[in-house]
């Protein structure tokens, strides 16, 4: 008897961590279902490098912030998962974002609105409206960030609003732990990607300075991240859930 492959969504994988993370799981060999807001072509790239390793992926237009869209997002998703014989997927990877930093004193409504609507109403409603079609025993990740332990000036309101995703995962791994679902957060710390401008990618001298904050002695890249949620989602880790699990580096200890 043939094992049918596992099936993932990963929202916002065209790029950074997301990415990662979809090439990471379909290392592991999961299927891929992965979301992308504007950049179609770097969304497939990105399925070409999937199905080159052999495992199925699809690229899914989706805005995490406007919650009408929903809906339709879910039967897409039911009807690529009946094109591969699946009426249920198995993980949920809600990692999308938006990348604002502003001062307290100066951060704006429309910022603080954005921010939230992305980061947490979305995760909440996404995952409540995808809920009928994830399989009982699956596991669902919701990403935060380092800047919840430790503070950055600028990051207030992204900040808190990933506070609020953690506190879901709680109560989410509560409520979904009859159903056998795992819910757990992952924190990155400071990681090279475009995310907020690229800083923490091109800009030399603030990756000298974060490295000397982490016991391991560098920034992190994508893959670190990729890695950690594939791990956290392989069969080892049923008996996890309702964690936020840092992968920083030791950042700040």
């Amino acid at each position: 008897m043939t094992t049918q492959p596992r099936t993932a969504i990963v929202t916002g994988a065209n790029r950074g961590l997301g990415r990662a993370t979809a090439l990471s799981l379909a290392a592991d060999g999961v299927d891929v279902i992965l979301t992308y807001r504007s950049n179609a072509a770097e969304a497939d790239a990105v399925v070409a490098e999937i199905t080159a390793r052999g495992q199925r992926a699809v690229a899914l237009q989706l805005d995490v912030g406007v919650v009408a869209t929903f809906g339709a997002f879910a039967d897409a998703v039911r009807a690529t998962l009946a094109e591969w014989e699946r009426d249920r997927f198995d993980f949920l990877v809600n990692n999308a974002g938006a990348g604002i930093g502003a001062p307290f004193e100066s951060t704006t409504e429309e910022d603080f609105d954005l921010l939230l609507n992305v980061h947490f109403k979305g995760v909440y409603f996404l995952t409540q409206t995808l809920l009928p079609l994830l399989a009982d025993g699956g596991s669902i990740v919701n990403l935060s960030t380092g800047l919840t332990r430790f503070t950055s000036p600028g990051y207030a309101a992204y900040a808190s609003a990933k506070g609020a995703v953690e506190v879901l995962t709680r109560y989410l791994a509560r409520e979904l732990g009859p159903r056998g679902i795992t819910v757990n957060t992952l924190a990155p710390g400071p990681i090279g990607t475009d995310f907020g401008g690229g800083m923490m990618r091109d800009n030399e001298e603030l990756r000298s300075i974060l490295a000397a904050q982490a016991a391991l002695g560098r920034v992190g890249e994508p893959e670190d991240v990729g890695g950690a949620i594939a791990a956290l989602l392989s069969g080892g880790n049923r008996w996890v859930t309702g964690q936020r699990i840092e992968a920083s580096g030791g950042t700040l200890l």
